[in-house]
């Protein structure tokens, strides 16, 4: 496990409980998950939000050497010192959605 996970049925009931009208889920580096999310999610009665934490290329995606941006935290940074280059990407609509998957 990379980051975090959550259990589908618990996160929904939570969520139902606390009367939130939307949970959003986003994949490390593919979208494996989105299918299942959506498809408990519209069960559950909730909107689902759906995104990828994509990796970005800079230059190429040839380009396999770590690109630093900026100065380390001392510790605090968890990136590696600047190394990794994520994106957080969330769909708004159907033509967002289609557009991560592509």
């Amino acid at each position: 496990m990379l980051d975090g996970a959550a259990k589908i049925a618990p996160l929904f009931a939570e969520a139902a409980r606390l009367e939130m009208p939307a949970v959003g889920m986003t994949d490390h580096g593919n979208m494996y998950g989105a299918d299942e999310f959506y498809q408990q999610s519209r069960k559950a009665g909730l909107k689902p939000i759906i995104g990828i934490e994509a990796y970005i290329a800079p230059e190429s995606r040839f380009h396999k050497k770590p690109v630093f941006w900026g100065q380390s935290q001392q510790g605090g940074d968890v990136s590696g010192g600047g190394a990794y280059t994520h994106m957080t990407m969330l769909a708004e609509n159907a033509t967002g959605l289609r557009n991560l998957f592509t």
